[in-house]
């Protein structure tokens, strides 16, 4: 025994004699790591990944839980989001090109935490679910999970499931019956070739200065520093538009708009490749590819003649389709129930700029 405890003292004196005498850091093991067995997720419960320290609700994240966002994010009924990444030791993610996802390695996990702010009664903010995309060696598997009423966990369903609620903002009051989506609806909007993958985490779509709590960064440049992201990227990786930005062209904003809210479902080898439009932001150098003069393949009984109709958004398809709440008509069909007015106000802006003769 004495001989054991020796042994520790004589390894523990060594790290330190050596961080003392070299220069070294001394080695620091995480007592509080994520949990992440491959082969056993996805787990029941979000806690049980460990991804978060403290009050799980508040969704302080754990060593090697990175913090990301996107220049232009998805619309989902108004609802804020939280996203994350992790992954395991000595893996890295690759750069394909700019306007492909990032390919990232087994073991990555993506994570995406939907939420309102001010929620009655109370002006609360409540979590509504926790969506993780995890990379396994066959592929992107989806987990999500419900976030209870207490707020303190997250309980695995890919069933799917609506939560109504009530929230503040601007100084109206709003009304939303949120829908969680079921695995089948995840992989409508994520598959490619019938393989699901990431949507947002493409290198012009990351290519933003993120406010850390050690300081400012680009979030490409970061990934790398971490040991995230292989060292590999080209020196001009091009900027997908903020659609928010108001200083920004008018036709970029709405190539973001349709790139990161309709390019998933209308592209090539996507859920509506047999449509005519192809909305991805290089694509969309091509108005044909945005619907301008295009006729469209549905005949929704409103005599709407084209895609887009040229200096008329109430005579256009897509214009009429992102005003639509009715499931039948309403695009994007998933991920929303409600109307996007600023979204609506910039396709709509943009249309009545246009004077092209379809003639």
């Amino acid at each position: 025994m004495k001989k054991k405890y020796y042994l520790c003292f004589l390894l523990v004196s060594l790290l330190f004699s050596c961080a003392k005498d070299d220069g070294l850091t001394p080695l620091i093991i995480d007592p509080n790591p994520v949990t992440f067995e491959i082969e056993n997720v996805p787990y029941q419960t979000l806690s049980e990944y460990n991804f978060f320290n403290g009050d799980l609700k508040d969704l302080n994240p754990n060593s090697g839980v990175i913090p990301y966002t996107l220049n232009s994010s998805l619309f989902t009924d108004y609802a804020k989001k939280k996203r994350f990444v992790w992954m395991p030791n000595n893996t890295k993610a690759t750069y394909i090109s700019d306007d492909v996802s990032l390919d990232f390695p087994v073991g990555a996990v993506l994570i995406k935490n939907f939420y309102y702010d001010n929620v009655l009664p109370n002006n609360e903010t409540q979590l509504i679910e926790t969506r993780l995309m995890i990379r396994k060696s066959e592929g992107w598997i989806f987990a999500n999970y419900i976030w209870n009423e207490d707020q303190d966990e997250a309980t695995f369903n890919l069933n799917g499931s609506f939560v109504d609620l009530q929230w503040q903002e601007n100084g109206n009051t709003n009304t939303v019956q949120y829908r969680v989506p079921s695995e089948a609806k995840c992989f409508t909007c994520h598959k490619i070739q019938e393989t699901p993958e990431p949507i947002g985490p493409k290198p012009r779509n990351l290519n933003l200065i993120y406010d850390y709590e050690e300081g400012s960064d680009n979030q490409l440049n970061k990934l790398v520093a971490l040991g995230y992201l292989e060292n590999s990227l080209p020196e001009n990786i091009s900027r997908l538009p903020n659609y928010s930005d108001t200083s920004q062209p008018l036709e970029s904003r709405v190539r973001a708009y349709l790139e990161i809210n309709c390019a998933h479902c209308h592209s090539e080898e996507t859920h509506c490749a047999y449509r005519p439009m192809r909305f991805g932001y290089s694509d969309t150098e091509d108005y044909g590819n945005m619907g301008v003069c295009i006729e469209p393949d549905t005949d929704l009984g409103e005599e709407l003649n084209h895609i887009v109709e040229p200096g008329d958004a109430r005579n256009s398809v897509l214009h009429y389709r992102l005003i639509s709440v009715e499931p039948s008509t309403r695009m994007p069909l998933l991920g929303r129930s409600l109307r996007h007015n600023e979204g609506v106000d910039l396709i709509e802006e943009w249309i009545t700029s246009l004077n092209t003769d379809c003639n």
